[in-house]
Order: C-alpha cells, then sequence, then structure tokens
C-alpha cells in the first residue's frame, strides 16, 4: 500500500510537473511572437523606401506557424483550465491570417483551432471562473456560433465577473447585427451589466471599463446616421485638412497601415475604388501610422493615390475607436455615418448609393 501510495504521488508530481510545463511554453510562445511583431512593426512603418518596405514585409512573423506551435501545446490539454489564456490569444491570432493565398491546410487548421477551443469551453469549462480571456477570444472569432456560445456563458456562467465579459463582447458582436431600436436598448443594457459586474477586469492590459466607454462612445457618435465627428489631420505634405472640407463629397475613411498581413490587397481595393469613382463627388481619405518617409515613396511608386493624413501615435484612430484594421467608414455628403466596417464590396455598394444622391 506504501509503494502504491508513493507511484501516485510520483505520477501526481510529474503530471503537474509536465502541466507547468506546457503552461510556460505557451506562455513562452505568445511573448516570442509579440515582441517580433513590435520589432517587424516598428521596422515597416520606419521604412523610407518602397523598396525596403517590401523586404521587411517578406520577413513578417508566420502567424501560421506560430498558430501550429501553440496548437500543438494546447491540443492535447484543452480540458485543463491553464489552456484557456492561451487559447484565447490563439483564437486572436488565427482571424489575423492573410487572406491572400490560403491554403487549404491552413483553412482546415483555422478551422479546427476555433471549432475544437469552442467545444472544449462548452463541454469542460461553461462554468469556470477563468473564462474573460476566451470571451475576448471568441469576439475575434465573430461569427453566428461564437455569439451563441458567449450568450450561454453570460446566463451560465456562475462567476459574474466572467458573466459581465460576455455580455460586453456580446453588445460589441451585437453592433454589427442591426441598429434598431430594439437591438440598441439590448446592447446598452449588456453594456450596463459590463460596467457593474467587471469594471476592474483587465484583457490585454485594457480594462473592461475603458472597452465599455468606447463602446458608449461608438453607440452616441459613431452609429448609421449620425454625423462623423470632424476628424482633423496633415498629409504628407504637411498641408492640414479635415472631414468638413468635403461637405457635398461622399467620403470613405480608412484606417490602415502596412504592417496588416493583407495590406497590399487593401492598397489594391481602394486605388481600384478610386480610379472607379474618378470625376464624382467622392473622396477617400485614408488614416494611417506609417512613416512620411515610407508613405512619400508608396505615394512616388502609385501604390496610394488618395490623400492620407499621419497618425504616428494612434490619436486619429482612437478618437473612432479603431479596434483592428483595416477598417472603414463610409460618410454621406452631410458627413452621417451610412456603413461601418471591413473595406470591399459593401464599401462600393454603399459609396455608389449614396452619389446619386448627391444633387
Amino acid at each position: 500500500m506504501r509503494y502504491a501510495v508513493l507511484i501516485i504521488s510520483l505520477w501526481l508530481g510529474s503530471f503537474s510537473s509536465l502541466r507547468a510545463n506546457s503552461a510556460e511554453v505557451a506562455k513562452g510562445l505568445r511573448q516570442e511572437y509579440q515582441t517580433k511583431m513590435e520589432v517587424w512593426t516598428l521596422s515597416i512603418q520606419t521604412a523610407t523606401t518602397t523598396e525596403a518596405q517590401q523586404k521587411i514585409l517578406a520577413q513578417r512573423p508566420d502567424t501560421v506557424l506560430y498558430a501550429t506551435k501553440m496548437w500543438t501545446v494546447l491540443k492535447p490539454s484543452l480540458a485543463q483550465d491553464w489552456t484557456l489564456e492561451s487559447a484565447a490569444w490563439l483564437l486572436k491570432l488565427v482571424r489575423t491570417f492573410p487572406v491572400d493565398g490560403m491554403t487549404e491546410q491552413v483553412i482546415a487548421l483555422r478551422k479546427e483551432i476555433i471549432g475544437q477551443t469552442m467545444s472544449a469551453v462548452e463541454k469542460q469549462h461553461l462554468r469556470s471562473a477563468k473564462l474573460a480571456p476566451i470571451c475576448m477570444g471568441l469576439l475575434a472569432v465573430g461569427d453566428t456560433l461564437s455569439l451563441k456560445l458567449l450568450e450561454r456563458i453570460e446566463k451560465e456562467n456562475p462567476d459574474r465577473s466572467v458573466q459581465g465579459v460576455a455580455a460586453l463582447a456580446i453588445a460589441v458582436l451585437l453592433q454589427d447585427l442591426s441598429e434598431d431600436a430594439e437591438n440598441m436598448k439590448r446592447r446598452l443594457t449588456l453594456i450596463r451589466k459590463a460596467i457593474i459586474e467587471s469594471a476592474h477586469v483587465e484583457i490585454d492590459g485594457i480594462s473592461v471599463a475603458k472597452i465599455a466607454d468606447d463602446q458608449l462612445y461608438v453607440i452616441r457618435y459613431l452609429t448609421k446616421n449620425r454625423v462623423a465627428p470632424d476628424l482633423a489631420g496633415v498629409d504628407v505634405t504637411g498641408a492640414p485638412g479635415k472631414l468638413s472640407d468635403y461637405a457635398g463629397k461622399v467620403v470613405v475613411l480608412l484606417f490602415w497601415n502596412s504592417a496588416l498581413a493583407d495590406y497590399e490587397r487593401v492598397l489594391e481595393i481602394h486605388r481600384n475604388l478610386v480610379t472607379k469613382m474618378a470625376g464624382k463627388p467622392f473622396v477617400l481619405i485614408g488614416v494611417t501610422s506609417d512613416s512620411l518617409p515610407s508613405l512619400r515613396s508608396m505615394q512616388a511608386d502609385g501604390l496610394i493615390t488618395w490623400r492620407n493624413f499621419l497618425d504616428p501615435k494612434g490619436e486619429l484612430a482612437r478618437q473612432y475607436r479603431i479596434q483592428t484594421m483595416p477598417f472603414c467608414y463610409v460618410l454621406d455628403h452631410q458627413r452621417k455615418i451610412q456603413y461601418v466596417g471591413n473595406p470591399g464590396s459593401f464599401v462600393e455598394l454603399t459609396s455608389e448609393a449614396l452619389i446619386l444622391d448627391v444633387k
């Protein structure tokens, strides 16, 4: 009996050690990737020529590689609560995979990570007090299934602070669902719950109180049919400008930078848009944190064909509560917001429809 107890004790000790080692490996991967991204982003934003920028772009930290490494560590242990924080990080990472050139294997990996992580949360961790980071990971996933899982967490998790974070994530996701009175009322109720229950909680160094405050600002000033704040900046020539200078025109406001995984595709989409709208009451205004030499080089090479306001400290992006890039606002000729979201066909279709209303 004594030997059996000894063997069990040794096994438990070995298991705890393995668990601790896996948790440290996961933490190390997150820190390594974050450091590499910070160095790479600084390098790309301070490049002085298009050639230098293209060279640095090719050295971007491989998100798929890091996702694969992290998944190898987490997959065998998803039932254990130490995986939750790193799993939340991984959910956010897979949403940044470049769209262009995504292979079937990468698509399958992305689907597997999201599907199995959500399944583990639902089956093993739904009542865990450590789910707050996962709630924001599900927000990054942003589909119908993640919304449903967040709603279950908000209703069934016994920890009130977790409920509050889930409520906040739901409120943010509902922003893209509808802007009718009933949906707006629900969003405000959820945000109020987040503030009451989870104001003190921090996710990735940002408090729930701050995120909730930003959401209230968005509802008040940055939703459809609101007059957009009169953003003002300085362009690559040093000339000042503001949105109100373009009264009477349809305006696409594009927040972007060259550190985006699909930055070349984003630029191509908007070059085509500018060309298509030539001669019409339309203007595209970019807001970017790229360096002045880099922007001038891209402009000289014809990669950007629209006016860009410099935003090296992110102050203009913060004014518009930008969380991810690229991100667009489409404004009508009275500067009222008519579209909020990702670049692409909806931006073009909305712009074309609004131009017809310009006298």
